[in-house]
């Protein structure tokens, strides 16, 4: 009997923030690719230039701004393209064996157009992971229903950030859904292996201001990641596969 490659967890496992960098290295350990493309890292990749100078792969980061490729460090390679585009350069056709991204798929405003490119630019057998937010959790609900001035004024309120370093861009959450049967069929239908789907409950958008919520939110995440409801997660890690 073939395993599911689904699970479910809190989202302290999540690994988008602190613990990027670790699952990746993880994920280089696991399948030793000679070229790497990070989507939507601009002049911030993942992997820092310490690590990169002395690997024997490649490491290209992506922006669709010209201006913040020109900030990255001379140790990364750079690639200015927009991975929703109907149509990808022929030069970057089949060029990489892991293509990664973090918190940039439920910016896509294309799902499908999205990953059919990044399925292009893959080599055969190679591997694609994202760390994303989902549809359908309360606060990305909101920010997907409301008009972006209104959620813009709830986040700064709920969670304050240095706008320069961490501005808020539109979310469209296309594809962006918690693991299911429906969407594991969804990639297999654009002809992946889907290797790994977990679902993440909970976060962080109560705990500064409404602190007794935020305990409530942490205990809803416990039980929903015994008992899951895949409509509920929060975030998702996902590996995709291209056949050899």
């Amino acid at each position: 009997m073939v395993s599911s490659p689904i699970s479910f967890h809190t989202v302290d496992a999540f690994p988008a923030w602190k613990r990027a960098e670790t699952r990746l290295r993880e994920l280089i350990e696991t399948y030793q690719p000679q070229s790497i493309l990070e989507i939507g890292s601009g002049a911030n990749p993942t992997l820092p230039v310490e690590f990169v100078r002395s690997a024997s792969f490649t490491y290209t980061t992506n922006d669709i701004s010209a201006e913040e490729l020109s900030k990255a460090d001379e140790a990364y390679e750079t690639l200015q393209l927009d991975a929703c585009r109907e149509e990808i350069p022929l030069s970057v056709h089949g060029a990489f064996d892991l293509i990664y991204s973090r918190m940039v798929n439920e910016h896509v405003q294309n799902g499908k157009q999205y990953y059919e490119n990044i399925y292009s630019m893959l080599k055969p057998g190679g591997v694609t992971a994202h760390c994303f937010s989902t549809l359908y959790a309360l606060p990305f609900l909101v920010n997907w229903l409301m008009p972006e001035f209104v959620s813009e004024r709830i986040l700064a309120i709920m969670e304050p950030r240095d706008k320069h370093q961490h501005d808020k861009f539109r979310a469209y959450y296309s594809w962006s859904r918690g693991p299911s049967m429906s969407m594991v069929r969804r990639f297999e239908s654009l002809g992946y292996r889907v290797l790994r789907y977990d679902g993440f409950f909970g976060h962080s958008y109560y705990r500064k201001r409404l602190p007794w919520i935020d305990s409530l939110e942490k205990t809803k995440a416990r039980l929903l990641s015994k008992y899951p409801i895949s409509a509920l997660t929060s975030y998702a890690f996902l590996v995709l596969q291209k056949p050899e």
